[in-house]
């Protein structure tokens, strides 16, 4: 029996025509729904990006106001907090650093690690956020808010409705050894080109075809799954595909760069069960206790999505944030969505958007 692996962002099947299209969807939603949350620009992750390498340990991580659209930087010192102003961002003084966030996560992994939990940061409470499935049961999650009080309050738990998994099923899409994925984003190197899609995918099969038995069209150039989860398949059938991404409307959004998602921006997940949806980013540095294994580095945003999404796209207008990873109790935009930053399967693969 053929089973079936869920991706959030799909492949249009249109390769004949030789563009390949990709788009963003959250669960339950079958139409976009127009995001409220702050929207970051270019230069907005040009500012991020600069002023956290700059600030290093002087930062526990910043974020994009709702109200005012301001990129906000948590900073403990003041000196920090004169070169954010400097650089024209707001500075916000924090109770706890980095280090401190990191050491509570380090505390969770080595006491907590429990599959159905996942864990991340977010500046607007200068606090690790923790999330717990309906598969925890009440001894794990009496163990797992013990080692949240030890934290001084660093550590918050919340209860999440569904489990956290990779979704499995449905979804027009790529198909491989027996499953059913999602590509998220055409890249290049060189003259090559390829497209990146989630690692427990590409785990299950090195060929690839647009339709379930049809042609090869491109084979598997690497893959990691757990710790990381991306992938990347190389095309073979001489197809020039587009770098955009399919918005399930009869458009697509072009795709120009790539950067890290901010917390509080808005984004959007294209996918080919629940099409396009919208969501907001509400944590970075996330861990996710899946039940094969876990992975790190992660982005929890609220870009839902259903069976048939796994690998696909999240995005913010031509800016490439992420490959979807998986879920929990997904509904409209209630619940956890995660996604791998695409960034870093790009600096992996030396390949590029276009």
């Amino acid at each position: 029996m053929r089973r079936v692996l869920r991706t959030r962002t799909a492949l249009t099947a249109l390769l004949a025509a030789g563009a390949l299209g990709l788009g963003t969807a959250p669960a339950g939603a079958g139409t976009a729904r127009e995001a409220t949350e702050a929207t970051a620009g270019t230069a907005t992750y040009a500012l991020d990006t600069a002023l956290s390498a700059r600030l290093g340990d002087d930062t526990a991580g910043s974020y994009l106001d709702r109200r005012t659209g301001d990129l906000v930087v948590t900073v403990t010192s003041d000196h920090a907090a004169e070169q954010v102003r400097a650089a024209g961002a707001v500075a916000k003084r924090v109770q706890r650093s980095a280090a401190r966030l990191e050491a509570a996560m380090a505390a969770l992994e080595s006491g907590a690690k429990i599959t159905g939990t996942s864990w991340g940061i977010d500046p607007r409470t200068n606090q690790v956020g923790v999330q717990a499935d309906r598969s925890v049961g009440a001894r794990d999650l009496a163990r797992l808010r013990k080692v949240a009080a030890a934290q001084d309050g660093a550590v918050r738990v919340a209860r999440v409705p569904g489990t956290f998994q990779r979704e499995v099923a449905g979804g027009d899409a790529i198909y491989g050894g027996g499953y059913r994925c999602s590509a998220a984003f055409n890249v290049s190197k060189g003259t090559a080109r390829y497209f990146v899609t989630a690692g427990h995918c590409t785990n299950s099969a090195a060929n690839w075809s647009a339709t379930s038995g049809g042609p090869v069209i491109g084979v598997r150039e690497g893959t990691s799954f757990p710790t990381n989860d991306y992938g990347i398949v190389r095309y073979t059938n001489g197809s020039a595909p587009a770098g955009n991404v399919n918005l399930y409307n009869g458009g697509y959004q072009d795709i120009a760069s790539a950067a890290n998602a901010v917390v509080g921006q808005a984004l959007k997940k294209s996918g080919s069960t629940t099409k396009v949806t919208s969501g907001t980013v509400t944590a970075v540095n996330v861990t996710v206790n899946y039940g094969d294994g876990p992975v790190y580095g992660m982005v929890r945003t609220t870009a839902c999505s259903a069976g048939g999404d796994s690998g696909g796209a999240h995005f913010a207008g031509s800016v490439a944030l992420g490959i979807h990873s998986g879920s929990s109790g997904c509904t409209g935009t209630s619940g956890s969505a995660i996604h791998q930053p695409v960034r870093e399967a790009l600096s992996a693969y030396g390949v590029n958007v276009y």
